[in-house]
């Protein structure tokens, strides 16, 4: 995960915004919005290069902030649901897990995309299917904490990764792996070639870091 766009600002009343259980209130302060981003779209090392923006938000939370990414699938909810936590379909696009799986319970988790496809350890903090998963995760990097929230309307279904984060520190990074797992995730429920990482960093960082640092 630790792996030039333009950042456009505004400013306006202050606003709320849902996501999942928490309500975040947009302060009329500068933030970055999205970017132009273009990338080629020719097959590299059997990878897949792709044409798109970053999509990530920073929304303050407390005392950190929470870092939002959004996809939406034309599928119903509970088969986005097992794409993000039956082991044979997360092998596709992030990696397989083992385990007892269950809230309270820790997994182990292979992040089968990395250089040497390290393992680490997955806690379950609740899983309310097929609408929201929380885990903490733990590795080398530290501790994340991580939930996925999947809602559906009219057979389409929108599913919202949000990071909690103490602070925007190295949002540079992590950003364009998040991007880069949920487009994983989109490609192999397509059944379409797999990007490839160079096409979201360093390309994307720029744009997070404005998300950092939105008066910069």
């Amino acid at each position: 995960m630790s792996r030039h766009p333009r950042v456009l600002r505004e400013s306006g009343p202050v606003r709320a915004e849902v996501v999942g259980r928490r309500v975040y209130a947009l302060a009329p302060t500068p933030f970055a919005g999205p970017a132009e981003f273009r990338l080629d779209d020719r097959a590299t090392s059997g990878g897949h290069r792709v044409n798109r923006r970053p999509t990530g938000r920073l929304l303050p939370a407390g005392a950190g902030c929470d870092l939002v990414l959004t996809r939406t699938f034309r599928a119903h909810v509970e088969d986005v649901w097992a794409s993000v936590t039956e082991p044979e379909r997360t092998a596709r696009w992030f990696g397989p897990w083992k385990g007892d799986a269950a809230p309270g319970r820790t997994i182990d988790v292979q992040m089968a995309y990395e250089e040497q496809q390290p393992w680490m350890q997955a806690r379950i903090e609740a899983c309310e299917p097929p609408l929201r998963l929380a885990v903490t995760t733990v590795d080398e990097h530290g501790v994340w904490r991580l939930e996925l929230l999947l809602s559906e309307v009219d057979g389409v279904t929108e599913l919202k990764l949000v990071h909690h984060l103490g602070s925007p520190a190295g949002l540079g990074e992590i950003g364009p792996g998040w991007e880069f797992y949920l487009d994983m995730l989109v490609a192999s429920r397509e059944n379409r070639p797999l990007p490839v990482f160079d096409s979201y960093y360093p390309a994307m960082k720029a744009y997070f870091d404005g998300l950092a640092s939105p008066g910069a």
